[in-house]
């Protein structure tokens, strides 16, 4: 299966360089040539890697990167910029960024790192846990404190976007996305499948862990309680 890539740079000739070099190596690569187009394609779809250049037009990269992270999406993220110096590359890792890599740059040294992000990523993906709340992905086994729950195939789709975003806030649209794609329902089909996960993940028991946010979406978390 081919790993998917977005590549947010605004120089079309080093696009074209990478798309010639890569798609041949099993990627399937979309590209954006500012930040804000970026990050909307970064927000909409799943990738396995992103690769985003620092100086953008509309939104710089340091900004796309620590709007994903804050809206929870995890992605692994390679930041590919001629900004060399040690204080751009804190800044970067602070963002948010997973690897950084400086121009000039060797094509085949930026696949192998890429290549490590994802199988780093995956690798940690196996098994998501929120409190005692444990999804198995490789085996799509899902428990709460032990017990077994019984959760469709729509289901845990949800589930999966929820724990990995945790404890942070999903969009209803990004829910959605998960589900449907491009072609969403009425919007009130959402609410009947978070009730229905609600029903499997807190029905039996006494701390609730998925939680509704007000005209924003729905997260799991462990929440403290008000006092």
């Amino acid at each position: 299966m081919p790993k998917r890539l977005l590549i947010i740079e605004d120089n079309r000739s080093l696009v074209t360089n990478l798309f010639a070099y890569l798609e041949p190596r099993d990627y399937a690569i979309d590209a954006a040539q500012d930040g804000q187009a970026g990050l909307q394609l970064a927000l909409k779809a799943d990738y396995d890697a992103i690769v985003l250049d620092w100086m953008l037009p509309r939104l710089n990269g340091e900004d796309v990167i620590r709007e994903l992270r804050a809206r929870g999406r995890h992605t692994p993220v390679l930041m590919l910029t001629a900004l060399d110096d040690l204080a751009h590359k804190i800044a970067g890792f602070r963002a948010g960024v997973d690897d950084y890599l400086t121009k000039p740059f060797a094509v085949a040294e930026l696949e192998v790192r890429l290549d490590a992000l994802i199988l780093r990523s995956k690798g940690r993906g196996q098994v998501l846990q929120v409190a005692d709340l444990r999804y198995d992905l490789a085996t799509q086994e899902v428990t709460r404190a032990g017990t077994p729950l019984q959760i469709y195939a729509g289901g845990k789709k949800l589930l999966e976007g929820l724990m990995r975003a945790s404890p942070a806030v999903v969009p209803r649209a990004r829910l959605e996305s998960i589900l449907w794609g491009d072609d969403p329902p009425d919007r009130e089909l959402l609410r009947s499948h978070v009730y229905e996960l609600r029903k499997s993940v807190d029905g039996a028991f006494a701390t609730k862990l998925v939680h509704t946010v007000p005209k924003v979406g729905y997260r799991i978390a462990m929440l403290e309680p008000e006092s």
